[in-house]
């Protein structure tokens, strides 16, 4: 809100001079307007602060969405086990990030690489930025850890999971987000010189940040402990392992797309802000509605491209793949949600089903198993959505969203007529990602597996891990059921376990 203010000494001049009753009457007027303006500044501030914590509340029930889709899509017998990892990641990502993550990711004034201020949320808050704020940031790190928890499930040790999730959301989540959304990050565009490529990376709301921090990350973990047992035949060739619940994967799809909401259109920060001249219709919340539209159009056109492209494919409507389509549109199009048009959206959607069915493809080619395809939808969708914004990003919307920059203003996107400079930076972006997380994150498994900490033993594995590690399964009706199976079918012939 622009700064305003009444001085008494000038307007008694308009008043009458130095008389005293104009005098007395300019400070009365004066003490009256300064009250009304210090109030309708702290209602500024509560608005913003409200939006923020609304977005924030938003952002954190698609914890309890990712919990019901990857519960629909495991086997019962491990319903459990991948329910109490994704409470976890919030419990456990709350702490490391309340000690350290916050810090190391918005710790300002801070280097370009890493912050170093707010430990522990010392000194906090300031004038910069509220406890609001560090919510909505928190729920955007147990996101990312919830992301990978779908790749390594059903094989998984839980004190595996209780690890990987402290340290992704304690030091590597932070440290990426912080290269591209704090103020002093080498290649954030909030910084206020020295962008990169004269640009910064525009990964509004994460398609790199949290998509592909997490898709990578499940990535790492699911090559180190190799894939289910059962999930590919003597051949080689694929053996489908579906979920055990459709109404939970559904659930799970429509809980993530009401909270994807507050991931977009939160990302915002704050809605009571004007472009241009106060007064209009126009202004940031026109801004927020249309992310939201962006948003919705492109979940709307994956999931569709997805139904009918697959019907092409398969020969029928495969409910799992219309959801996971619809996630990774979302995933695409939440990079560059608040600077493209609506019909890019509806593009970005299209492509990010074909993205998604080409890696589906691909990692049953090379015997990669992911029981979510969560590397595949995130990591993947992701990188398309990082690629699609510096494709088509609007002029007008870049300069509206990352103002400050003098005369023509930031690069925008390649398609739109703005070079290839944003295009350059979003390269970089794909890359340092993919390299800083496969190296932290694949070290961390490698040494989690040497020591023996990784995967679960195929006895347990067959079992289910409800059994063996929560003293028994979510459903009452499955004890007996399943005590039967393993007995029945502990192996194929040829000595080798089949799925149950």
């Amino acid at each position: 809100m622009a700064s305003a203010g009444c001085s008494a000494a000038n307007l008694s001049s308009f008043l009458g001079g130095g008389a005293t009753n104009a005098t007395a009457a300019a400070e009365y007027i004066c003490n009256n307007f300064n009250t009304v303006h210090d109030r309708f500044t702290d209602t500024a501030f509560a608005v913003d602060t409200t939006y923020l914590l609304f977005s924030s509340y938003l952002v954190f029930a698609m914890q309890l969405g990712f919990a019901m889709l990857c519960a629909g899509s495991v086997r019962a017998k491990n319903t459990m086990n991948i329910m109490l990892t994704n409470v976890l990641d919030a419990a456990a990502g709350g702490l490391f990030y309340y000690l350290f993550g916050f810090a190391l990711a918005f710790g300002s004034p801070s280097n370009g690489f890493i912050g170093h201020h707010h430990f522990g949320l010392e000194n906090f808050p300031n004038d910069s930025s509220d406890y609001s704020y560090f919510l909505y940031q928190w729920c955007f790190a147990i996101a990312a850890a919830g992301i990978t928890s779908g790749s390594i499930a059903e094989r998984t040790q839980f004190v595996s999971y209780l690890i990987y999730s402290s340290f992704l959301t304690g030091l590597v989540y932070p440290v990426v987000s912080h290269w591209f959304w704090s103020s002093d990050g080498w290649a954030s565009a909030a910084r206020t010189n020295g962008l990169l490529f004269g640009s910064g990376v525009i990964d509004f709301a994460g398609s790199g940040v949290v998509h592909m921090v997490g898709g990578i990350a499940g990535l790492c973990g699911a090559l180190t402990e190799g894939p289910r047992i059962g999930r590919f035949d003597h051949s080689g060739k694929p053996v489908t392992m579906r979920g055990h619940s459709g109404t939970l994967v559904v659930l799970g799809t429509l809980l993530l797309w009401f909270g994807w909401y507050g991931f977009n259109a939160g990302s915002f920060i704050n809605i009571l802000k004007a472009y241009g001249k106060s007064g209009s219709y126009y202004g940031q919340w026109s801004a927020i509605g249309r992310t939201a539209v962006t948003t919705t159009l492109a979940g709307c056109s994956a999931a569709l491209t997805t139904l009918f492209g697959k019907r092409l494919l398969v020969g029928h409507w495969n409910l799992t793949d219309v959801c996971n389509g619809l996630l990774g549109g979302f995933a695409a199009i939440t990079g560059g949600c608040s600077v493209v048009d609506p019909w890019a959206a509806v593009l970005c959607g299209f492509v990010a089903a074909w993205v998604l069915v080409g890696f589906n493809k691909l990692a049953e080619r090379v015997g990669y198993d992911d029981p979510l395809e969560a590397a595949q939808l995130h990591a993947g969708c992701g990188a398309w959505g990082i690629l699609f914004t510096a494709l088509f990003a609007r002029k007008e919307y870049v300069n509206e969203v990352y103002p400050g920059q003098p005369g023509t203003g930031r690069p925008y996107g390649l398609l739109m007529g703005g070079g290839g400079r944003l295009m350059a930076a979003h390269l970089v972006q794909i890359a340092v990602i993919t390299v800083w997380v496969g190296v932290t994150m694949g070290t961390l498994f490698w040494i989690l597996g040497k020591l023996g900490l990784l995967r679960i033993s195929a006895e347990d594995e067959m079992a289910g891990m409800d059994l063996t590690s929560h003293g028994g399964y979510a459903y009452e009706d499955d004890d007996y059921n399943t005590s039967l199976e393993i007995g029945r079918k502990m192996e194929k012939p040829g000595g080798n376990p089949v799925p149950v």
